[in-house]
Order: C-alpha cells, then structure tokens, then sequence
C-alpha cells in the first residue's frame, strides 16, 4: 500500500523546470531516501510532498489525501532546515502549544513523553532562547514526532546536528520504522540516511535517475549510487 505517491510532478521557477516528471510511490512502513547534489531537486520535491508548495503538474497523495487537507496534515510530520520553536517559550510551553494545534487529548502528556525522549526533560522549563542549538535541534525532533505521525518528512534532517541529536533521531526513526510507520527524507549525509533507508532514489537535475532498493552494497559504499547514476 501506498503512504505517499508522487504522480507525474514538475516544478517550474518561470521558465526553468525544477522538477520533471517525478514519479515516486513510497509503501507504507518504508524509508525513502532522496539523494542528490545540491540544486537536484530534492528540497523542493519534499517541499511539495508536505504541502508547503505546489507542483506546476502532477499531483501528490499522502495517505490517500492531498497534502493541504487537515486531516493529512494531522498525519504527517515534518522537520526542515529551520528549527522552527519558539524562543520566549520554553521547552514545555513549545511543546504544549503544539500538540493543542494539532488536537492532541492530552497536550501536557504528550509534550512531557517527547520531552523524556530526546532528553530534554530536565530543561522543560527553560527559556528556548537559552539552549545550545543542539539542545534546540532536540526539541525540534521531539515536535515533529510529537502528534504520532504515520508519516515523518524529513529535510536534511541530519544536517549540522550535533552527535547527541544525530544518536536521538536515528533512534526514534528506528522505533517508528518498527512501528510501521513511513519515513521519506532529503539528504547529503548518505552513510546516516542508507543505515535506515529500504529505498533509494537519486535526483539528478530534476530528474528521478535511479529509484531502488537499498542494497548492503549501497550502506557499504555510501558513494556507489552517484557512481553509477549519478550522470543518468
């Protein structure tokens, strides 16, 4: 079953096709992995896919729903390049504003398990504005996966995270994978992204070159896709 298929998606910035014709169906308790050199496509493709742009063609399906519709986005995570928190709240109060957006039962509850979970707990109380950006990188891990997502978006997510926050993420993808749940993420950290990813595929200026499985081969030799793709 499909968790997010991606149907004949271009992407224009006036007259230049930043995306052409992406095809991608990602199964549901996948981990997809998009790789690709800087300027491929792979930011705005993910972009696209949570809903935060539109494709010039084409269409994205999450789920069955279209990324804008509210109930998608309730079952949908998602962590970019910005940390996106809020630095006169503190940690808590982050946590606990976000889970009363998405509805949550029990907002403190929630807030108070991701806290533990990333490691945080001890600073619950302190301003956001006071963290390390390791510390703030946490939190952000702790709100994209705060609502139960069935689906995690992720941007470069191990990009510029300190080794803590780099153990906590890998871990709580582990635990999600495991709980069946669908991963899609952008990445240049290919070693980090292939220990997780099932699948993999490789934009190349605009283009899909290269959608397959992730082989032991490909996790022994981050490199070995762009070598034989990368030019597709």
């Amino acid at each position: 079953m499909s968790a997010v298929a991606v149907d004949g998606v271009w992407k224009y910035y006036g007259d230049f096709p930043a995306l052409r014709e992406i095809h991608l169906d990602v199964r549901t308790g996948s981990c997809h992995a998009l790789i690709g050199r800087n300027g491929a496509g792979k930011t705005t493709l993910l972009r696209i896919i949570a809903g935060f742009s539109r494709p010039g063609k084409g269409q994205v399906r999450i789920l069955g729903g279209l990324p804008r519709e509210t109930r998608t986005r309730r079952n949908v995570g998602f962590l970019g390049h910005g940390i996106a928190v809020y630095d006169e709240l503190s940690a808590l109060e982050n946590l606990v504003l976000y889970a009363r957006l998405y509805g949550l039962s029990d907002p403190r509850s929630a807030a108070m398990k991701w806290l533990e979970e990333t490691g945080l707990e001890r600073v619950r109380d302190g301003l956001v504005r006071e963290f390390s950006r390791g510390m703030r990188q946490r939190l952000a891990v702790a709100r994209a996966f705060l609502h139960n997502p069935s689906v995690l978006l992720l941007d470069e997510p191990f990009t510029a995270l300190d080794d803590r926050a780099i153990a906590v993420l890998q871990r709580l993808l582990r635990e999600a994978l495991a709980q069946g749940k669908t991963v899609v993420m952008s990445t240049h950290q290919l070693r980090e992204a292939l220990e997780l990813a099932s699948r993999v595929a490789l934009l190349n200026r605009g283009r899909v070159t290269f959608d397959g499985p992730c082989t032991p081969e490909m996790v022994a030799d981050p490199g070995l896709v762009y070598a034989r793709y990368g030019e597709g």
